[in-house]
């Protein structure tokens, strides 16, 4: 009898020492699908990327022949469930087909602002001294501006329209990875794995993009994410100024702004279904990102 409890305990041991751990990554994707909030910002999201991809190959769709005059701002019907535009147009053909704008500019910008932006922060935070100054002074300069005032400057610079749209996003959102990224480097480069390293005689890129750079995607990741969603108000900001996609092809921010002048009479469908489509796309994008920043959060991580 008093060597059972002697067994359960070498059971226990041998089950703990034979298990194998779980990485990182399938750590925070167990608890990324088990939060609620961020399944649903999973769904929201992965409903607009794939109507983005499909629906202008399923449906083709040519805008500038798309016109009815004879069905301009008709309700929602059957025939078409979110009603039509002053030219006719059915608001629900434009949406799906604004979609891969709206998301292709937003996921665009945020891909070449984090690619910039994180090979700054990495070269800023790992060199240090006259380097870190001058990029650190450039990126100060540029988050002094408000974000959408200077991209709104650099697309009347260059012209309007969808690809300059997403240059100007995309270069008005590069400071905020490289902070992020040279925050990150300075802390992982103090680690001992850091020193050890240096101390077998690995070589400076390597100890950069082998050991630091992927001990800094988790920060970068969840503000990639978050990202989106200001990318896509963004764009929208600018379409409905007229300086992103232009006319006659449809963009969620510029059908907002062809919309605004028949509210009044009664036309609400117009207005309404593309400022829900670009609320719940911004919303997807937020709860996905916090629910990552939860996942990835190693205070989080069970022992």
């Amino acid at each position: 009898m008093s060597d059972l409890p002697a067994k359960n305990m070498q059971t226990s041991l041998d089950g703990v020492l034979t298990r194998k751990p779980r990485s990182l990554w399938r750590d925070a994707w167990r608890r990324l699908i088990s939060n609620r909030l961020a399944r649903l910002g999973m769904v929201i999201t992965l409903f607009f990327l794939l109507m983005a991809i499909f629906v202008p190959f399923v449906f083709p769709y040519n805008a500038r022949i798309d016109s009815d005059l004879m069905s301009q701002l008709h309700p929602p019907s059957w025939k078409h469930p979110l009603g039509t535009d002053e030219q006719g147009r059915d608001v629900m053909n434009r949406i799906a087909q604004g979609a891969r704008a709206s998301l292709g500019v937003g996921l665009g910008a945020v891909s070449f602002a984090i690619l910039i932006g994180t090979l700054l922060g990495l070269l800023s935070g790992f060199a240090g001294k006259t380097i870190d100054l001058v990029i650190m002074f450039v990126m100060d300069i540029m988050l002094s501006f408000p974000g959408l005032l200077l991209a709104i400057a650099v697309v009347a610079l260059v012209g309007p329209g969808l690809r300059n749209a997403l240059f100007a996003i995309g270069v008005v959102s590069i400071p905020v990875y490289a902070r992020i990224a040279r925050s990150t480097v300075l802390s992982v480069k103090q680690h001992e794995y850091i020193t050890a390293a240096r101390c077998v005689g690995s070589r400076s890129g390597r100890i950069l993009f082998q050991h630091i750079f992927p001990n800094s995607l988790s920060p970068i990741l969840v503000q990639g994410t978050l990202g989106i969603a200001g990318a896509i108000l963004e764009i929208a900001a600018l379409g409905f100024l007229g300086l992103g996609q232009q006319p006659p092809y449809p963009e969620w921010g510029a059908m907002l702004a062809d919309s605004v002048k028949y509210l009044t009479s009664g036309a609400w469908w117009v207005l309404l279904f593309p400022g829900l489509a670009i609320m719940l796309t911004v919303l997807g994008y937020n709860l996905l990102g916090d629910g990552l920043r939860d996942a990835l959060d190693p205070r989080l991580r069970e022992n």
